[in-house]
């Protein structure tokens, strides 16, 4: 990894963190899980869960989503922090949490089956069901 480094915080401050190395391309999530948490979709860089240093947790509250899955957010501001695979040693964090400039793009569109029926997606990236 490199030596930049890359901080976050929810709205409230009660969960920051830090990310040490560059940040994977992000995708956009367009599943009904992610779109009833955000109310929209979730777009996220996966980086190495070793990658990842808590300043402050205090308020981190995991919820298993899934059977494989917890997702993180502050217990009080409600912000959605991270997407966590029990079985990967990598760990999805959320964009809008990190702190400009985060030097990447979005590269592509994820479960847009799932999309919800308000929006278009014409920004001509790849996209997967």
């Amino acid at each position: 990894m490199s030596g930049r480094q890359h901080k976050g915080a929810c709205n409230c401050g009660e969960v920051s963190f830090t990310i040490s190395g560059e940040l994977a391309e992000p995708s956009v999530c367009h599943c009904t899980q992610c779109r009833r948490q955000t109310g929209y979709c979730w777009s996220s860089t996966h980086i190495p869960k070793a990658a990842l240093t808590f300043q402050s947790e205090a308020a981190l509250v995991w919820y298993q989503s899934s059977p494989k899955v917890q997702r993180g957010f502050c217990g009080t501001c409600g912000c959605f922090l991270f997407w966590n695979p029990d079985d990967e040693d990598k760990i999805s964090v959320s964009m809008g949490a990190l702190d400009a400039p985060t030097g990447v793009k979005i590269g592509r569109h994820i479960f847009v089956a799932d999309k919800g029926d308000y929006y278009d997606l014409a920004d001509g990236l790849p996209q997967s069901s």
